[in-house]
């Protein structure tokens, strides 16, 4: 029986995606839940799973193409036996002689610029490419993207490049460049941050925080947490516990503006920053304000996991009603953070470092990190950030504070 494979449902804040990699091709066999295609969306990366055993008979996009929710994306042929069938029938197909194979070589003749799909026609035009050129790599020897990408990148016509010769000295004097069009994450993002810039009368004010006590807390209870917990006890659910608390005490700064109105939000759902090979992601400890240290250290650790794999979810990214962001593990001492819309202000933490301080009149060294609060001046005034950021440093200079909840 022949199945359709889908584009999943796409929420509505999601338009589209587009088609990243196959992992097959037709007439491969394919196991129930094996993955079929990655589509590549604002935000995150979507497998799209075989719904049964059985060989994909069709594929109707190739890499490149925009496809919507529910879309036809493939046609399987479903049951054991067409799953024994495709291996058997290579099995059984004789050699291919020279001859035939030069026979063959019209199907990946190279396609004609109608042929491409929208992305691969968006890379010929910005980059003045005759797709006739180029051979492909596609279904009937079309043209995809990444043909094209590998075209611009070693000049050659063949789909597949050759192997590379051994690496020569740079020519003296020479200046390379490399032209690569931007993923639709990394372009979402540069969306996201023009929309900020735009749109949000942004200012960025500034504290430090003396970490003294809660180095001290970790240290001692550090062993004991992990053996409780399965977990190690970080600095970061320090800052999202402090965070939760100052927000309950200043609700505007947990707000969002929706036209002439505000939004005040009765609870907080912080976003945690996280850095992935294919740019900074924000998912969402939600309800964290009534998260223990231990669920908010596992939950950190398992958006963070799910990024390197590539397994955050849609889900795991919307809403969100104020920011965390820690650019201190890059090493980061000073930054002023962007406010991710429609949120109304964002956290930066930073490297901690041991610095000369006065203590009761004595000079001591210290473990000090910079904060920065960037906020929406249309709806927050700088008396609330500066009275927000000062009630983040007095929890974690006093991190008893933090436990009673004052």
């Amino acid at each position: 029986m022949a199945i359709e494979v889908k584009v999943p449902v796409l929420p509505e804040s999601v338009s589209d995606a587009t088609i990243a990699t196959w992992h097959k091709k037709p007439g491969d066999a394919v196991k129930r839940d094996e993955n079929l295609v990655d589509l590549e969306t604002d935000k995150v990366v979507l497998e799209v799973p075989a719904p049964a055993d059985g060989v994909l008979k069709e594929i109707r996009f190739d890499s490149g193409a925009t496809v919507t929710s529910q879309q036809v994306l493939a046609i399987l042929e479903e049951g054991a036996a067409a799953a024994a069938a495709a291996p058997a029938a290579k099995a059984a197909e004789p050699a291919k002689t020279e001859a035939s194979k030069a026979a063959a070589a019209p199907a990946s003749a190279p396609a004609k610029s109608g042929d491409l799909s929208p992305a691969g026609q968006r890379v010929a035009t910005e980059n003045k490419l005759d797709p006739s050129q180029v051979a492909g790599s596609g279904r009937d020897g079309r043209v995809t993207k990444e043909d094209l990408v590998n075209f611009m990148r070693t000049g050659s016509p063949a789909a597949t490049p050759a192997p590379a010769a051994p690496a020569a000295k740079p020519t003296p004097g020479a200046r390379p460049e490399e032209r690569v069009a931007m993923t639709r994450m990394r372009s979402k993002i540069a969306e996201r941050l023009m929309q900020s810039k735009n749109s949000i009368a942004m200012l960025t004010s500034f504290n430090e925080i003396n970490l003294a006590k809660v180095s001290a807390m970790r240290k001692e209870l550090g062993e004991q947490f992990e053996k409780a917990n399965g977990i190690k006890l970080g600095f970061m659910s320090f800052f999202v516990k402090a965070a939760c608390e100052a927000l309950k005490r200043h609700p505007i700064i947990n707000s969002s503006v929706d036209g002439s109105d505000i939004i005040y939000h009765g609870y907080q759902d912080i976003s945690v920053a996280v850095s992935t090979d294919k740019g900074l992601v924000t998912p969402v400890l939600r309800d964290a304000q009534n998260m223990g240290f231990a669920e908010i250290e596992k939950a950190i650790a398992g958006y963070a996991k799910k990024a390197r794999e590539g397994g955050l979810t849609l889900d795991d990214l919307q809403g969100g009603t104020f920011t965390i962001t820690n650019g201190g593990t890059f090493g980061s001492l000073f930054s002023t953070p962007i406010v991710n819309p429609p949120q109304s202000a964002i956290l930066g933490m930073h490297t901690i470092k041991e610095r000369a301080i006065v203590e009761n009149g004595q000079v001591v060294a210290a473990p000090m990190m910079y904060v920065a609060i960037s906020y929406d001046h249309r709806i927050i005034d700088g008396k609330d950030a500066v009275l927000f950021l000062v009630d983040i440093k007095n929890q974690l200079e006093n991190p008893q504070r933090m436990l009673l909840g004052m």
